[in-house]
């Protein structure tokens, strides 16, 4: 996150007491994600971190290897996707095939790899891929542009959001179970919730 947070001092994990111990254990986990992965290859994993940090405005290092850390767990897992439209590829072939794809744009584009690029030209490929515009369409057939796109937001935006680190910077205190909330009328706080500083 690159705009100063309201509640510089508060902390999230200062309240992990209050969890249980299933609940201490899984926010913990996401603290001391693995740089291991099982599905991402080096390259795809240095792709995927580009694009994490470029889609969130974020470049903190434990956030992306937690978020890096997700989309291999989900990847490797390869869980049901609920609905898939027709043509789609599941998520592990869509986004393989997806990042395949985008360094050939790159390639075609600026003679360069995808991560040897400047922000800004990393940026103006993924703005193109979001909008179904990449050139030649041909490098596309076996990952849709859009729904790549789509694919790999939905992964950073819900890995992203699941970080204590950034639910510190936006003032959320973490899972209210077992201890609930007490104060529900608006514009109350409990005790243990953060306050604005800033």
């Amino acid at each position: 996150m690159t705009q100063k947070t309201h509640y510089p001092s508060f902390n999230v994990m200062d309240e992990q007491d209050a969890w249980d111990d299933h609940t201490q254990s899984i926010v913990e986990s996401r603290t001391t994600a693995s740089p291991q992965h099982r599905f991402l290859s080096k390259q795809e994993a240095g792709m995927l971190s580009v694009m994490c940090s470029l889609l969130m405005n974020d470049q903190s290092p434990g956030v992306i290897r937690f978020m890096l850390h997700h989309f291999d767990e989900t990847l490797h897992a390869s869980p049901g996707e609920s609905q898939r439209k027709q043509g789609v590829p599941p998520g592990k072939d869509l986004i393989r095939q997806g990042l395949q794809a985008l360094e050939q744009y790159a390639r075609r584009s600026f003679a360069a790899s995808f991560l040897e690029l400047e922000n800004e030209a990393q940026k103006q490929l993924l703005q193109a891929v979001s909008q179904g515009k990449a050139e030649p369409a041909s490098d596309w057939i076996n990952a849709p542009q859009q729904p790549f796109f789509q694919k790999v937001l939905g992964l950073a935006v819900e890995s992203y959001c699941s970080h204590p680190q950034v639910w510190s910077e936006i003032g959320y205190a973490g899972p209210a179970y077992p201890r609930g909330y007490v104060r529900v009328q608006l514009g109350q706080l409990d005790p243990w919730e953060a306050k604005k500083e800033l």
